[in-house]
């Protein structure tokens, strides 16, 4: 083994030790604070039983990468501009999460005030990504094109979708954390192919402080990430495929996203044609659920897929 890959064996490992010690040190105080998650009322019966239950989680896997890479990767750019749209768009879950909890309410930002907020961020990252230059890798082996000034508008748009989509993957026990795992599994691979080694080393690094947040997020949960941790995992879901320059793949690997994504767009218009519903209810996730699937069930089969879709995308990529 090359001491390429030992290293990301080391970064991994220190990001999943961080994430595990910091899970008992983070959910006593966030029950200390009365952090509780409120359950929306028309959600699925079964999930009332979490009400209270400590949200904004994502703090864990946040401050154990973060301490990883702020220790090892400050002088690597594209590291920093992976840290930064994590620090960007948890923070603007985090305030989401906040007004959530002062209000003992599931609505927390209003939603323009969210999208306003994304959308800054995700224009500051855009300017930031411009310096890696405005070229992307196409699937299917057709090389490289540059974007030229589409670069902008496309990265913008690409943030804003990616960021939302993984929010509305966020609604089991350890859904969006193992869907995300395994596309962050697929960035490492990729990044070891390009020979980028410090965003390799990362993807390890993040990959290991989201598996050592699972062990208390997994169903039954002791904590959720809020959109604290899903607006932040977006972000750097977003931000990854940009720094890789393969921001085109994000549709493959990423099916699970957007077949969340469709189906409330689908639920959505239907209901608006029809006043009936498409599924029992949307995101799809809750559609199985209604349908008799466990968690657990829901959660392996939308990460074998995603794990399906990463194989395909190596293929084409």
């Amino acid at each position: 083994m090359s001491i390429t890959w030992i290293m990301a064996a080391v970064y991994f490992a220190l990001a999943l030790g961080a994430s595990i010690f910091l899970g008992p040190v983070v959910i006593p105080q966030l029950r200390k604070l009365k952090f509780g998650q409120a359950i929306r009322e028309e959600g699925p019966q079964s999930h009332m039983s979490k009400q209270g239950t400590p949200t904004m989680g994502g703090f864990i896997f946040l401050t154990a990468f973060l301490f990883v890479m702020a220790v090892f990767f400050m002088n690597q750019l594209e590291v920093v501009f992976v840290m930064l749209s994590l620090v960007l768009f948890g923070g603007i879950g985090f305030l989401d999460d906040y007004i959530k909890v002062i209000r003992k309410h599931n609505l927390g930002l209003k939603s323009k005030q969210k999208l306003g907020l994304q959308l800054l961020a995700s224009i500051i990252l855009t300017i930031f990504a411009s310096q890696f230059g405005t070229d992307t890798h196409l699937p299917f082996h057709l090389g490289n094109y540059d974007l030229g000034i589409w670069f902008f508008p496309l990265v913008v748009f690409i943030f804003l979708a990616v960021d939302n989509a993984v929010n509305l993957t966020d609604g089991l026990d350890g859904l969006a954390t193992s869907v995300t795992v395994v596309v962050i599994f697929f960035y490492a691979v990729v990044a070891a192919v390009k020979g980028e080694t410090a965003l390799m080393w990362s993807a390890f690094a993040f990959a290991g402080a989201l598996i050592g947040y699972l062990k208390f997020n997994w169903h039954p949960a002791k904590v959720f990430m809020g959109d604290t941790g899903s607006l932040a995992l977006g972000g750097v879901v977003a931000a990854y495929a940009i720094a890789l320059k393969i921001p085109f793949f994000i549709p493959i690997v990423g099916l699970i996203y957007v077949i969340e994504n469709l189906s409330v767009i689908i639920q959505v218009l239907y209901y608006k044609k029809t006043k009936k519903r498409f599924f029992k209810m949307a995101p799809i996730h809750h559609h199985f659920e209604l349908s008799g699937w466990r968690e657990v069930k829901i959660v392996l089969t939308f990460a074998a897929v995603t794990a399906v879709a990463g194989v395909v995308s190596l293929l084409v990529l």
